[in-house]
């Protein structure tokens, strides 16, 4: 599903902040543009239209997912409604790019693959990261030996959010937390190198009003013996690098999130540092990844594929259980 020359028509259900960054993105590739756009305000959706020349605009993600002109949709809604909205879109006929977390638990997630599988849909967890040229560089050189043999890996992610209950950060009814908002990424870049992990431990410190996690630390171990710490707060900003540890080096990320920088570090030599900055805002390389891999037929990505997606969400399903945490995830499931 395209239009006559082969152009992927997106619809975007959400108008925050992340859905500007989308739409920033979509100006920098030939590969798509944005044909509407939904909120559950008809006005909103028509400001956010209007700044962006969109040319439909709809008071309803439900309107939008009929909408024929839309081939695939961009779900970037707060986290409570990932499972929801995409489930509506996958319904009907929509291939889906959902913001991450994919959705509040491990449970969610394996239904909104379920549903994909059984209408052949495209979907994917916008985990842009691993579709940017640095992160790229970084994991074919661990792939090809670089640093040896891995032996440990730690990243993190914080930045500094005044505390305000209503924040999308500290509102249990909007997914709130650190883990779930910014954790991913650090846990994200721990599967992708590692695979399975076991949680060997996890703190956390409370917001004010004690409802969600604002500094959790994971402690992990990953296929073959390798050692994970994994940090992420909303309260405190963090240097926010990622740091791979091997038996001949190591190699380090100047920021987990977003990188543009990897040095390679060896014994007796003098670091090597690689520049791959990304294009625009980053987003655009996973909106050109969906566009491909819609093109080729296929259902998934091979860099974040559906299991993927239930590994990173089981295992935050398990360091909320291992340390204790307040279940963000059943209540908030009607979004």
């Amino acid at each position: 599903m395209t239009d006559g020359e082969g152009v992927l028509r997106w619809g975007v259900i959400g108008t925050g902040g992340i859905a500007h960054s989308f739409l920033e993105a979509m100006q920098e590739t030939p590969t798509g543009r944005v044909t509407a756009v939904g909120s559950r305000s008809a006005g909103r959706a028509r400001e956010f239209a209007d700044a962006w020349g969109i040319p439909v605009s709809h008071g309803g993600y439900a309107e939008l997912a009929r909408d024929e002109g839309v081939d695939a949709v961009y779900v970037a809604t707060p986290h409570p409604g990932h499972h929801p909205h995409t489930l509506t879109c996958l319904d009907a006929g929509k291939h889906v790019l959902v913001e991450k977390p994919m959705a509040m638990n491990a449970l969610q997630v394996a239904e909104m693959v379920a549903v994909a599988r059984s209408r052949g849909r495209f979907l994917m967890e916008a985990m842009w990261t691993r579709y940017l040229p640095a992160y790229r560089l970084a994991r074919d050189l661990v792939a090809d030996g670089m640093i040896g043999r891995l032996c440990s890996l730690s990243a993190e992610f914080g930045i500094s959010v005044p505390f305000d209950p209503d924040h999308r950060l500290f509102n249990t009814e909007l997914g709130g937390g650190a883990l779930l908002d910014l954790g991913v990424y650090p846990l994200a870049l721990a599967t992708d190198f590692l695979g399975e992990l076991t949680v060997v431990g996890a703190t956390r410190q409370l917001s004010p009003d004690r409802m969600v996690d604002t500094h959790t630390t994971v402690l992990a171990r990953g296929e073959g013996g390798v050692s994970a710490t994994l940090s992420c707060a909303s309260r405190s900003t963090m240097p926010g690098r990622a740091v791979l540890v091997g038996t001949e080096g190591w190699l380090e990320l100047d920021r987990t999130w977003a990188p543009t920088e990897v040095a390679v570090h060896r014994d007796g030599r003098e670091p090597e540092v690689f520049h791959r900055p990304y294009r625009g805002n980053g987003y655009v390389h996973e909106v050109e990844e969906v566009a491909r891999r819609v093109a080729e037929g296929r259902t998934q990505s091979p860099d974040m594929p559906w299991s993927e997606s239930l590994r990173l969400a089981r295992l935050m399903d398990l360091v909320r259980d291992v340390g204790g945490f307040v279940d963000e995830g059943a209540e908030a499931v009607a979004g």
